[in-house]
């Protein structure tokens, strides 16, 4: 990969707009099989001269994902697989399958379509992602959830569009699983700590959180030793799309191909998580028949940028849209009714705080449930070597340490974490000892509420600095102005000063400080507050709620909450006609999964 991508001078998130090309590299011709020195390596008289005119190289999904020199650089391929283009495709070629409410329930119309051509279209919607678009707009969080609900499902949005006229039957919050997630992040570090870890399948300590795809795609493929150490648990964008595609697929009567699921989120990494294959049907539908094609928990990612195109290639004015709730009548209930309860519930959704940080709070619900679990504890926060670097210590009400955890967020200080979890070399010299874990599990002391980074019981990792509401498809400052422009100047008014928008370093801290506003004043929203739920009794109805839906599905839990990860070898310059590689495998999954890209 270009230089410009070395991992070593990576300190961001890489922007799309930088091309990823795999440079063509200048090799000797190769020898035929037949070659009469067998022995020969290389012949310098050989090697052709560099060739300036040459086409880049194409790369593949695999290449960038398996390259060494780089981290994010999937961005830009991943953009043009999963795009507004898709959901508009997909919008075009489906009708969308009828779901009514009735006597006895909720029920799928599915004569309604022709067969199998049928769809039922969902979407989940980030925290971020609502605060971006807030921003932009100059309107609340609040109302910036009832535009996009407007635009998916409304009679104004898509629907008003298309040759079917299809729009999202569901718009589900992601803070719901996000809630989820954070409760079991936090029995999954109780267990830890209570383990020793041999022969089980916990993760080692310090866990590292597993929500970021980008820091996900930078472990597998360059520091696999890093793997144990990382949360199993999926994301709430990856448990949203499993919990939606089981339980309609179960209650609705409708394969699990035919529920198209669409998340809007704040980051161009998550198209890559979405196309994972661990995230599919295959690991938690029973009834997923084996010579079938496994189908995608999420279909398709847009970021927020991307949904002022989709607007915009739609003909939908997004300002012009009623910022208030759609009728019941657009918006059946969910099937099931304690999941509909938990699913749209006001008293799990989550309290914005500062103090948790913009990308999901995980590092902070740790530290709110160990602390309920030690009454008269505090939380005493240091701050590192800057901003995005910050320790946290629960201390007991005699002064003693409890647990250690810390925040690390934008490539640089992950890699500073990954240099203190680097397992010790072993010397090749005769009779040397074997060197010392760092990582072996020790018992908290002051010494250790102080120590290093292995010695930390819980690590809050994520790719942007910041956090996600600075992700890199989060709507730009010089976006927001292009679409809070009501004026457009004629070609033959435009001088030599109309150049392209520039913002300072100032106003874009500004600018991501408004975003940050937007994201913490949610709560303020609501015209009736209600009275927030304690840690444990949050806890104990999540609990209940994702029992339900194990026992309604009849899958077990660890099926459905779980997920694996692997380390990522290129196959770039390798001998392709020897056996299938990754490449080859890759593109076959990328044209089965879900419909294809």
């Amino acid at each position: 990969m270009s230089a410009i991508l070395s991992a070593d001078d990576l300190n961001d998130f890489i922007s799309p707009g930088v091309a990823c090309i795999k440079p063509v590299e200048t090799l000797s011709q190769k020898e035929p099989a037949n070659s009469e020195n067998p022995y020969e390596v290389t012949k310098e008289d050989k090697v052709q001269p560099e060739n300036e005119n040459a086409p880049p190289a194409e790369i593949s999904l695999t290449d960038c994902l398996a390259c060494s020199g780089c981290v994010t650089s999937a961005e830009a391929v991943l953009v043009s697989l999963q795009s507004h283009t898709e959901v508009l495709n997909n919008l075009d070629a489906h009708p969308e399958i009828p779901v009514h409410t009735t006597q006895n329930g909720v029920a799928a119309d599915i004569n309604g379509a022709p067969s199998g051509e049928g769809r039922i279209f969902v979407a989940s919607v980030s925290p971020q992602a609502r605060a971006s678009l807030a921003a932009t707009y100059g309107i609340s969080e609040k109302e910036a959830t009832h535009m996009i609900q407007q635009f998916l499902s409304g009679p104004q949005g898509l629907k008003a569009g298309g040759k079917h006229g299809s729009g999202f039957t569901w718009v589900v919050d992601t803070n719901v699983l996000r809630e989820a997630v954070l409760a079991l992040t936090a029995d999954e570090v109780a267990e830890t700590l209570a383990s020793n870890n041999a022969g089980s399948n916990l993760p080692k300590r310090p866990i590292l959180s597993s929500a970021c795809p980008g820091w996900i795609c930078y472990a597998e493929k360059t520091h696999p030793f890093i793997l144990p150490h990382l949360s199993r648990l999926k994301s709430p964008q990856a448990l949203a799309g499993t919990f939606l595609k089981s339980v309609l697929s179960k209650t609705l009567g409708v394969p699990a191909s035919q529920i198209w699921h669409v998340a809007v989120m704040p980051c161009f990494d998550k198209k890559l998580e979405a196309s994972r294959e661990e995230l599919t049907d295959a690991a938690w539908n029973p009834d997923a028949a084996r010579d079938s094609s496994p189908v995608r928990d999420v279909d398709c990612v847009i970021t927020s940028r991307e949904l002022l195109t989709l607007a915009s290639a739609r003909g939908v004015s997004l300002p012009s849209l009623p910022l208030k709730p759609l009728p019941s009548s657009y918006t059946p209930t969910f099937p099931d009714a304690a999941l509909n309860s938990f699913l749209f519930s006001k008293r799990l959704s989550p309290e914005q705080s500062t103090d948790a940080s913009t990308s999901g709070g995980y590092l902070y619900h740790v530290l709110l449930s160990f602390q309920a679990r030690h009454p008269g504890s505090q939380i005493v926060a240091q701050r590192g070597r800057n901003a995005d670097v910050v320790e946290y210590s629960l201390i007991s009400a005699t002064n003693e340490p409890l647990l250690k955890a810390a925040r690390y967020y934008g490539f640089r200080n992950i890699q500073n974490l990954v240099r203190k979890l680097k397992p010790a070399r072993a010397s090749r010299l005769p009779g040397a000892k074997a060197p010392v874990s760092t990582n072996r599990r020790q018992p908290m002391s002051r010494n250790a509420a102080a120590g290093s980074g292995p010695e930390y019981a819980y690590v809050e990792v994520m790719a942007c600095p910041g956090g996600c509401t600075n992700g890199g498809g989060q709507i730009r400052i010089e976006d927001a102005r292009q679409a809070t422009t009501t004026t457009t100047i004629s070609s033959a008014e435009s001088t030599a000063e109309d150049v392209p928008f520039k913002p300072s370093p100032h106003e874009q801290r500004a600018w991501l400080a408004r975003v940050d506003e937007a994201y913490y004043s949610a709560d303020s929203d609501s015209e009736a507050p209600v009275q927030p739920l304690s840690i444990k009794d949050k806890e104990e109805q999540i609990h209940q709620a994702l029992q339900r839906w194990s026992e309604l599905i009849d899958v077990p839990l660890s099926k459905l909450i779980y997920t694996t990860y692997r380390e990522v070898e290129s196959d770039v310059g390798k001998d392709k006609t020897v056996a299938p590689n990754d490449t080859t495998r890759v593109v076959e999954l990328a044209g089965k999964i879900g419909g294809g890209w």
